[in-house]
């Protein structure tokens, strides 16, 4: 049975600073992603790297403030934000997937919720003003 078990979310004042987990269990992966769902709004994509091509990507709106990061060793998957912004306040979950089809520097296919297999539960970030 395969479970990504998000943590790190919380309350923050705008300028902050947190770091998300997201620990997979019952299944190794190659892609991985952080997206990030705000109430009445799609779900969103932040960042992703793949382990095949080495190939990382953001949006634009966090590409110098948040950072993807992996450990093999503990199946663990990071999103570290920095310089946190009242709009940055959202559920964030965390998706992976065991293998990697897409091309290399593909941002559209990295970026696509329905690129990844497994999701985590969602983790609250609220930044306050």
């Amino acid at each position: 049975q395969v479970q990504l078990a998000e943590s790190g979310g919380g309350l923050v004042q705008a300028g902050g600073s947190l770091r998300l987990s997201c620990v997979a269990s019952g299944t190794t992966f190659t892609k991985y992603a952080w997206f990030r769902q705000a109430p009445g709004k799609e779900r969103e994509f932040i960042a992703s790297n793949s382990r095949r091509t080495g190939s990382t990507y953001a949006a634009d709106s966090v590409k110098e403030r948040f950072t993807i990061s992996r450990d093999n060793a503990k199946n663990t998957v990071y999103l570290q934000m920095n310089n946190l912004k009242p709009g940055d306040t959202a559920v964030y979950y965390c998706a992976v997937a065991p293998n990697d089809y897409c091309a290399p520097y593909a941002y559209l296919c990295y970026s696509q919720v329905g690129g990844y297999d497994y999701w985590g539960q969602g983790t609250q970030v609220t930044v306050s003003s």
